[in-house]
């Protein structure tokens, strides 16, 4: 028996017969069968992520077809399998070409027909999942060459980067500043499918409150005053591509309402216009704020709250990744002295004890501009102790 459980999402508007295949389907203990009966209900639950999902094709206020082209833009490695009363040539065409695995007519064979075709099936999903369970053993440190360190914390970070990367999942990084947030966002980024397109990132904190539609969304010409030309927004300069909302926690209430509407609809309407532009971009968020609190605070909505929980990574602070502190101080002199064109230096085994003692509030960003003083205060070849000057605990 396979050590591997088969997650099986059913979407059919027929309670009776959606009750038959999960009794059909969970005859076999390796099938986990959930069951939503209309296409809202299931894209709530579709960040779980299932195995394979059996699609009816007449579904309330949607089609399969369009949930089809939903899941294959969410990951196009869940199997699809669409089931229909009619066996129209152009509907069957119309399924595989948008992704589908398999097309079943309901009739009195579909039952016996769905669970051979889940059955063929299960073994690739299997192999898959054997494949990344030996991917998260082994994790490919040169796709992650810029992010420095082997303590458990930062690995537990990499096993979760390559988790993510593989889906278009929204994700939230969270981390005291300076922990790196987005380098993790433009890791997932540029080792996920849309590595060839943009990765932009904006910083939500750095836009004035009556500019930040603007610069998301984009305007037309007129638009305000001082609007002399159209301009792009970054979620359409992202286009295809990741965005990266840096510092989330700061945008105000009225401005997570409509990045609420554009995470939901996958539109914006730039300001001055009443055209809508679809999207197709990854959202990736980050913050160094305790987003529950806002929350309770009043200073972020609930439902963006958990629309942004999609997938966590939480960044260790610097002075919990032990050795980690002594690699990156290594890497970062190496960096600074090649770019600044200096003979490389070393550290004295003094000044590295020191530099292990210090509580590093700031974090990596606080050793990086560390390292680049040491190098300058020090005369010799090699960073003594006496070259070290800590910033100040705030």
């Amino acid at each position: 028996m396979s050590k591997f459980v088969t997650r099986i999402f059913v979407v059919e508007d027929n309670e009776f017969f959606a009750t038959l295949i999960k009794q059909k389907l969970e005859s076999n203990d390796q099938n986990e069968v959930s069951l939503f009966f209309n296409g809202d209900d299931f894209k709530k639950s579709l960040h779980l992520n299932p195995d394979m999902v059996v699609l009816d094709y007449n579904l309330p206020n949607t089609n399969g077809i369009d949930l089809l082209k939903e899941i294959k833009n969410f990951n196009e490695n869940i199997k699809t399998i669409l089931i229909s009363g009619q066996d129209k040539v152009e509907v069957v065409i119309e399924a595989f070409e948008n992704g589908a695995e398999e097309y079943i007519k309901k009739d009195d064979n579909s039952l016996t027909l769905l669970e051979l075709k889940v059955d063929k099936h299960r073994s690739t999903v299997n192999l898959s999942k054997e494949v990344d369970s030996l991917r998260e053993l082994i994790i490919d440190r040169h796709r992650y060459d810029r992010i420095v360190g082997e303590s458990p914390a930062i690995l537990k970070v990499l096993r979760l980067i390559q988790k993510v990367e593989k889906t278009n999942m929204l994700a939230l990084i969270t981390g005291e500043s300076g922990t790196g947030k987005e380098l993790v966002a433009s890791a997932i980024h540029y080792n996920s499918s849309r590595s060839k397109k943009p990765f932009v990132a904006v910083n939500v904190a750095a836009i004035p409150e009556d500019l930040i539609e603007s610069e998301l969304f984009g305007h037309e010409r007129g638009a305000f005053t001082g609007a002399d030309n159209k301009r792009i927004g970054k979620f359409e300069e992202a286009n295809e591509g990741t965005i990266f909302l840096d510092e989330i926690g700061e945008m105000d209430v009225i401005m997570q309402t409509k990045l609420l509407r554009v995470l939901q609809e996958s539109k914006i309407t730039r300001l001055g216009s009443n055209k809508e532009i679809p999207l197709n971009v990854r959202v990736i968020a980050a913050t160094n704020k305790n987003l529950a609190q806002r929350v309770k605070d009043g200073k972020m909505r609930e439902d963006l709250y958990y629309r942004l929980q999609g997938f966590l990574i939480h960044l260790p602070p610097l002075r919990e990744r032990g050795n980690d502190i002594l690699l990156l101080a290594k890497s970062m002199l190496k960096q600074f002295c090649e770019a600044n064109r200096m003979p490389v230096k070393t550290f004295s085994s003094d000044s590295l004890r020191e530099m292990m003692k210090h509580p590093w509030s700031g974090n990596v960003r606080e050793l990086k501009a560390f390292i680049e003083r040491a190098v300058l205060i020090s005369d010799g070849e090699q960073i003594e102790d006496e070259d070290l000057i800590f910033s100040q605990d705030i």
